[in-house]
C-alpha cells in the first residue's frame, strides 16, 4: 500500500490474504493467469504456487496454505501477477532519521532455486543506465513512503521488457551485502551504525566502480 501510494510500479495482487476458494478464484479471474499464490507471513519460498490456468487454483490454494501453515503458523495467501522468467534486482538503500535516503545501486539474485537465491551479482548484467537511474528513483520512494531508518533493501521483479516491480522491502542488512561494499568502497555496517547514533548519512547514491560476484 505505502508503495501504491508512492507511485512506485506494483504488480495487479489482492488488498489482502485470502482464505476462501471462492474469494480466490474471483481475485484470480481479475488479476488473469498465470498468477503465483504466495504466503502472506514468511518467505523463503515456502508457501508459493504458480498456477497458470483456472481449475489449478483451488488444489494449489490449499497447497499453499497447508505448507504456509506448517512453516510460519500462519495458512494466510495472497495472489498476484506471475512475471515468467523474470529477473530479481535489488536495490541497496540507507535512511537517515531526517528523512535523507540514498541508494547503492542494484544486486542480480536472479539465479535461484526453489526461490532461495543462490547467486547475488553486482552490477546486474541485464541493467542499464536509464533502468538503474529509474529503479533507484523508485527505491528511494518506496523508503520515504515508510519514513525509512537504517539500511534496507528494495527487491523489484523486472520483465524482459525491462518493465518493473516493486516485490518488497527488506528491512535490515542483508547477507548479500558484502559485494556492494566491494564495488562502492562503502561500509554498510559502520554506515548502520552511525544512522542509529542520529548521524545523518551523505546526500549522495554511489554507483558501482567495479565487478562483484557472492555464491
Amino acid at each position: 500500500r505505502a508503495a501504491d501510494k508512492a507511485n512506485v510500479p506494483t504488480l495487479p495482487a489482492t488488498p489482502n490474504a485470502v482464505s476462501k476458494p471462492s474469494e480466490a478464484l474471483r481475485w484470480g479471474r481479475k488479476i488473469g493467469f498465470p498468477l503465483i499464490i504466495k504466503a502472506a507471513f514468511g518467505g523463503g519460498g515456502r508457501g508459493m504456487r504458480v498456477v497458470r490456468k483456472e481449475e489449478d487454483l483451488k488444489p494449489m490454494l490449499e497447497e499453499a496454505q497447508g505448507e504456509a501453515g506448517r512453516a510460519f503458523g500462519n495458512s494466510a495467501v495472497f495472489l498476484e501477477r506471475y512475471v515468467g522468467r523474470a529477473k530479481h534486482l535489488e536495490v541497496q538503500v540507507l535512511g537517515d532519521r531526517k528523512g535523507n535516503i540514498v541508494h547503492l545501486h542494484e544486486r542480480d539474485c536472479s539465479v535461484q532455486r526453489r526461490h532461495q537465491k543462490l547467486c547475488e551479482e553486482t552490477p546486474s548484467p541485464f541493467m542499464t543506465k536509464s533502468l538503474r537511474r529509474a529503479m533507484g528513483k523508485a527505491a528511494i520512494k518506496a523508503g520515504q513512503a515508510a519514513k525509512y531508518e537504517g539500511v534496507g533493501t528494495v527487491e523489484f521483479l523486472v520483465d524482459k521488457h525491462k518493465n518493473f516491480y516493486f516485490m518488497e522491502m527488506n528491512t535490515r542488512i542483508q547477507v548479500e551485502h558484502p559485494i556492494t561494499e566491494e564495488v562502492t568502497d562503502y561500509d554498510l555496517i559502520r554506515e548502520q551504525i552511525k544512522i542509529a547514533t542520529g548521524t545523518m548519512i551523505s546526500g549522495r547514491n554511489h554507483e558501482p566502480k567495479q565487478h562483484a560476484i557472492e555464491c
